[in-house]
């Protein structure tokens, strides 16, 4: 699965410098301050969604939470949704409370008798937190969708019938609408790229059937979900160039958000630079720091998000669809990627995650 998301296969198709656009992609989270609150007890009954393809009453996502953190925080947005926020605020600071008051009791056993027992515990703690937080971290990314009224696609499994996959509604309005117009050409580009389809193409041409292999159509997935991320990143940082540029000056300065330096200056960054020149004078190193999860609870669901969509079996089945639904299944990619790189930086704020990679090597390239 790690060749599924690697920098090369995450941006494929990168905007050429003919063709220049500005603009960023995608909004970030706005949230309310934390603060403890109490929930009255709640309980869902699961049941079985519908059999077609099409969103339903319940949260269809692929991924299912495997932890009490998630599971409450599914039943809160089903049944309260104008406190997930303050829940998910809640969840985060008790798991980080939680695994420091763990981590301390290690620290203050340390030479004693219960030493093993305590390092054992803090071990354990940092495991359950670590399903927790992928868990709060899919649930955000679910609230994203829902705010433009957008279902994630259920387990492929349930679509494809007679061997043909069929996705529905297409929900390509709402998908393209979290970007602006400068990002969104870019990411038509690359949707036309990755399924064959050119771009502002007619009614009939997206209900056109083709066929495609399952084990590529997830790697396509995937890559389209790194493509998103890497926009993202990619757009935020031109932004706080083009503004650094007009405050200080010429200089060189590093970000821990992008986790990268660069250099200042209205001879490099103009604030009518646009976007896709601005992508295009990208080195393959800031390609690739841009590409890459920061963290690895954001790479970890990445992965699962595409397993649980696709399935465990790598098998070369060819199915048969609509370059309507394959259009669906990468838009909803790329917006993943973009809603993921949103909620990494918010969880990280409360509950520190874990850097992706060697830790050492990229000691020298970000500051807190």
């Amino acid at each position: 699965m790690d060749s599924c998301i690697s920098n090369q296969a995450a941006l494929p198709f990168l905007p050429s410098r003919s063709r220049r656009q500005s603009g960023d992609g995608g909004g970030g989270f706005l949230f309310p301050a934390k603060r403890r609150i109490r929930y009255s007890s709640m309980v869902v009954v699961a049941a079985a969604g519908p059999s077609r393809c099409e969103p339903g009453s319940s949260l269809n996502a692929p991924l299912e939470p495997r932890s009490a953190q998630g599971r409450f925080l599914r039943s809160v947005l089903l049944n309260k949704r104008q406190l997930f926020h303050y829940a998910a605020a809640d969840e985060l600071k008790q798991l980080a409370d939680g695994r420091e008051a763990a981590l301390a009791r290690m620290s203050l056993s340390s030479g004693s008798d219960e030493a093993s027992l305590h390092r054992r515990i803090a071990q354990l703690k940092e495991r359950y937190c670590k399903t927790a937080v992928q868990d709060i971290m899919y649930m955000l990314i679910f609230y994203k969708y829902s705010e433009i009224r957008v279902p994630l696609v259920p387990k492929l499994s349930r679509c494809i019938y007679n061997g043909r996959l069929e996705i529905w509604p297409p929900k390509d309005w709402e998908l393209e609408s979290i970007y602006s117009c400068d990002a969104l050409e870019i990411i038509k580009e690359h949707v036309s790229a990755v399924i064959g389809l050119r771009v502002n193409s007619c009614v009939s041409d997206n209900w056109a059937t083709t066929q495609i292999q399952k084990l590529h159509l997830r790697k396509v997935y995937t890559a389209s979900i790194l493509y998103g991320y890497f926009l993202k990143s990619a757009s935020l940082r031109h932004q706080l160039e083009c503004s650094l540029s007009d405050v200080h000056g010429s200089g060189y300065l590093r970000s821990p958000i992008f986790g990268c330096s660069f250099t200042t200056g209205t001879a490099q960054i103009s604030n009518k630079q646009q976007l896709r020149h601005y992508i295009s004078e990208f080195d393959p190193e800031t390609l690739q720091r841009c590409a890459k999860p920061r963290t690895e609870e954001a790479r970890n669901l990445i992965e699962k998000q595409s397993l649980a969509l696709f399935g465990t079996e790598e098998s070369d089945e060819t199915i048969v669809t609509s370059f309507s639904s394959l259009k669906r299944l990468v838009l909803e990619a790329v917006a993943f990627g973009t809603f993921l790189w949103d909620t990494e930086l918010y969880v990280d704020g409360a509950y520190k995650l874990k850097e992706n990679g060697n830790a050492e090597e990229q000691e020298g390239k970000r500051s807190i």
